[in-house]
This record gives structure tokens, C-alpha cells and sequence, in this order.
């Protein structure tokens, strides 16, 4: 997810996609465990687009 698109969403869409986006890192880590994931560099996007939409929104709280 590109930073402009995260910039649209009300805060309320980001949490929603932050729940998402956190149990898809839950399921990558226990793949990881399992030895099945094939893309390592998925965990990598997921992680770092994590990181972007917490920023986004202490971002929109602070402007409150």
C-alpha cells in the first residue's frame, strides 16, 4: 500500500487495516515457524506497511 493511499483513509479505515494487516503478519510469522513461506519479502511489506499506517495515524491524532 503506497503512502497516498494511506494519507485518503479516515482513521477509522486505517484501524480497520491495521487489524487486517496484523493478523497477515501473525500468519507469516507462523508460517515462518512451519518452514512453508516461500516469499520471505512479504513479511518485510507487511511489517514496513505497518509502520506506515501507525505513523499516519499518530499523524491525523496530533492534528486533532
Amino acid at each position: 500500500m503506497k503512502a497516498t493511499d494511506i494519507k485518503a483513509k479516515s482513521a477509522a479505515e486505517l484501524q480497520t487495516e491495521l487489524l487486517s494487516l496484523t493478523k497477515a503478519q501473525f500468519g507469516l510469522r507462523m508460517q515462518v515457524a512451519t518452514q512453508q513461506m516461500t516469499n520471505t519479502s512479504e513479511m518485510r511489506k507487511v511489517r514496513r506497511t505497518i509502520a506506515r499506517i501507525k505513523t499516519e495515524l499518530t499523524q491525523k491524532e496530533a492534528q486533532k
